[in-house]
């Protein structure tokens, strides 16, 4: 990546972590959404978000009520950051499940 896609999504990933703990009660369910990375194309077109989600039993539920939601994510997102980005990107969200695989690691370390 070079410094511009990198500054980008730096913005990105602080933005949609202040949105995600903001809608914290309607959107994640209560649940405490983080921000791991954001990976932009080339093209500025695409984001990749990683998230990691804590606080809920159902964190596929979670998952799947922010994956609907990404075109109003990014609606929200264009109007906090419209003087700043000419064009917002289209949102993909993944799961970042590396707190967990580490997590697996370190048990099976312990035994």
């Amino acid at each position: 990546m070079n410094i511009r896609q990198e500054k980008i999504a730096a913005l990105l990933q602080k933005e949609l972590g202040q949105y995600f703990q903001r809608e914290a009660r309607s959107l994640c369910k209560g649940a405490m959404v983080t921000v791991t990375v954001v990976r932009l194309s080339p093209d500025l077109s695409i984001a990749k978000a990683y998230l990691s989600i804590f606080g809920n039993s159902d964190v596929n539920e979670v998952f799947e009520n922010i994956s609907t939601n990404a075109g109003s994510i990014r609606y929200e997102l264009s109007k906090i950051l419209r003087h700043q980005l000419r064009k917002t990107p289209e949102f993909h969200f993944y799961l970042d499940d590396s707190f967990e695989y580490s997590k697996k690691i370190d048990d099976l370390l312990d035994q």
